[in-house]
Order: C-alpha cells, then structure tokens, then sequence
C-alpha cells in the first residue's frame, strides 16, 4: 500500500474541503449536471482517443498507484549473494530447487534459465524484454491519465460556458444570475480538481513507479550475470550497490551484505 499517494489525495480534499466550509457552504459546490458534464466529457473523450482495451486497463494501472509490491533491494542483493554462493558450491543445477520458492516473479524466472543451461545472451535478452514490456505498459497508461488531465478542465470550460449561455438566456430576470453564474463556474472547479489532484499526479507517479521498477530490474539482470560467471558472492555485492543510494549501501555493509539460499528463498 502506497501510503504517500493516500495522505495526498486525503490531505488535498480534507484542505478543499476545510476552504470551503470556512467561507460557506459545502451544499453548493455540489452540482449534479456539472460533474456529469466534467466526469463523462473527460471519459467520453479518453474513449475516443484510445482503444477500449487501453482504457480498460488503465484501471489496473491506477491500482499501482495506491496498491504495489515493494521490493526491499538491500534484501534482494543478499538473495543474489545467497544464490551466487550457492551456485559456486554445489553448481547451477542447485538452483532449480531454490528458484521455487522464491516469491520474486523475474527473479525466479531468471534463475529457472540459469539452472536449465540456458546461454547468457538469451537471459539478458528476455530479461531484457520485461524491461522494455513494463515500460510500454506504464508509458500507455500515464500517456491516458496525462490526456484526462487536458480533458477534465477543458469540459469544465465547456460547463460554464454552457451556464454562461442560460445565465446570459434569462437576465430579465437578475435574481437568477448569481445562482447560475456560480453553477457555471463549478463545472470550471469540477475540471481543475480532477486535473490538478488525481489525473496529472497519477501520471508522475506512474513515471516514477517505472524508473525504479526498471531500476529493480536491470540489478536483478546484472546479479544473474554475475551468477552464470560464477563471481564471488562479495564481488557481486560490491558489484550490485551501484543500484543503491548512499543510506541502502552504508545499511548494506553494516549488515555484512552476504546472502544465504536460505534467507533469499
């Protein structure tokens, strides 16, 4: 669970909120025609722009915003350490009993090949492609949440012209202009919310999950490299911490950044 993108959200509405409350009231900001202008304009249009099936998934994604899988990476180096000083032991073959229990996806599939004799060139080169297959899917899905952060204000604009248009339709009578001029410009309210507070946010977020995915992924390669070479386990630690920011790699030599089969399962 990803606590920092629920504090934003939350923050942000209980901060909107508390603005409102403290200069009227909550009752009229709420506008049914204007959220069914912002929030089905914004979605009409995505449909438009993308095909069915890229929409759909987008809803996936934006699980991964709130809900992912954290990797500690000081913990999965001493795992490719465990693994790389088990190989050199008892040869490669030791691996396929250990890569079952390991809960890491890419990390198993990866010691699967290495236990079957696959080449180092074919491991790099499929491990690769998940690389390249996960960036594709991020790039997709902060590409729509980018587009909804354009669509949402501008059919916000399009509801309080909309409003402007039926204020405008009856001033002879003037006891209605200020309702209708204050509806007309909530569905501006409705667009820049959505935009400024889940869309756009979403879509950086989504950019940085995929750096350090991509990140994980290229030092579990490099660890793997290092086990076909038959590398020294402390080699291959000193190897991986350029992944590492300076506070992972002082924590890393403290704890003496050797691995166990054992631990890594």
């Amino acid at each position: 669970m990803d606590i920092a993108s629920i504090i934003g959200i939350l923050s942000g509405l209980a901060l909107i909120v508390a603005s409102i409350f403290m200069g009227g009231d909550l009752g009229i900001f709420i506008n049914v025609p204007s959220m069914m202008i912002v929030g089905g304009g914004t979605i009409a249009a995505t449909l438009i722009a993308y095909p069915l099936k890229e929409v759909i998934g987008v809803f996936k994604i934006f699980m991964k915003v709130f809900i992912t899988r954290k990797e500690d990476v000081g913990q999965l180096i001493k795992q490719l350490a465990g693994y790389a000083q088990l190989a050199k032991q008892q040869g490669v073959l030791a691996l396929e009993a250990e890569c079952k229990k390991v809960k890491n996806p890419l990390l198993q599939q990866g010691l699967q090949m290495i236990s079957d004799g696959m080449p180092k060139s074919t491991i790099v080169k499929i491990l690769t492609g998940e690389i390249s297959t996960m960036q594709e899917r991020h790039r997709v899905g902060r590409e729509i949440f980018l587009e909804m952060g354009k669509f949402a204000p501008a059919f916000g604009m399009i509801g309080t012209l909309i409003g402007l248009v039926q204020m405008l339709a009856s001033l002879n009578d003037p006891s209605t202009i200020g309702p209708k001029m204050a509806v007309a410009l909530i569905t501006t309210f409705y667009g820049a919310f959505l935009a400024n507070l889940v869309f756009l946010p979403m879509a950086t977020k989504l950019k940085r999950r995929s750096q350090l995915e991509t990140i994980e992924i290229k030092l579990i390669i490099e660890g793997l490299l290092g086990i076909t070479e038959g590398e020294n386990p402390k080699i291959l630690v000193d190897r991986l911490k350029v992944f590492l920011d300076k506070q992972l790699r002082q924590q890393l030599e403290v704890s003496g950044g050797k691995g166990s089969s054992k631990k890594a399962a």
